[in-house]
């Protein structure tokens, strides 16, 4: 089913059993299904604030810990995304922004460069928001990095409550997500030559 800016992956393991697609340029929708209700949340927001369709059937070792759904969401993501962007010819590529949500500020700044890198520091967030935390987070996005080839710098510039710290962070990088994936020309962004 690959094509032109969509793609789909399957992903088993013996924690999860995980199946995500995505058309890039097709508006937010799609269903979302994890067995977890704070992951579902935070991948909804992926979905709307991206705007692009998702869609995400997984299951996981839940009576264990949400960590290796959400860090095999994150891979499974990062890998179906490799494959919808192709040579990522004509993509923006960076992308930043602010996302505000109540007391909470973050800061996230992001590049498609081929490259894995995640800097995001959930140390100080120690609560969680139905069994998820800052740092089930964190193991999303670092499995989205190392799969997608992405460059990722997230800053809690202010923030107390973990549900939103989670919330906004999630934000933030489906904006810039968003804007990094148009495409805005016919040239490939890198004098390398290669993304």
């Amino acid at each position: 089913m690959d094509s032109a800016r969509q793609a789909e992956v399957h992903r088993k393991t013996s924690e999860t059993d995980i199946t995500i697609r995505v058309g890039l340029d097709e508006p937010a929708s799609g269903t979302i299904s994890t067995g977890h209700g704070f992951l579902d949340h935070m991948l909804f927001q992926l979905q709307r604030h991206g705007d692009f369709r998702l869609d995400v059937k997984a299951t996981g070792d839940l009576h264990i810990d949400v960590h290796h759904l959400a860090e095999d969401c994150g891979i499974t993501f990062g890998q179906v995304l490799n494959r919808a962007l192709g040579d990522r010819r004509g993509i923006e590529r960076y992308a930043d922004g602010l996302v505000p949500m109540d007391e909470t500020l973050i800061q996230l700044a992001l590049d498609l460069s081929g490259r894995s890198w995640l800097e995001f520091n959930s140390a100080g967030f120690e609560g969680d928001a139905g069994g998820f935390n800052a740092h089930h987070l964190k193991e999303f996005f670092r499995g989205f990095c190392n799969h997608a080839g992405a460059n990722l710098h997230v800053r809690v510039l202010a923030g107390i409550e973990t549900h939103h710290v989670c919330e906004a962070s999630m934000k933030a990088f489906a904006r810039s997500l968003g804007r990094a994936c148009r495409v805005t020309g016919d040239s490939l962004k890198s004098t390398k030559g290669l993304l």
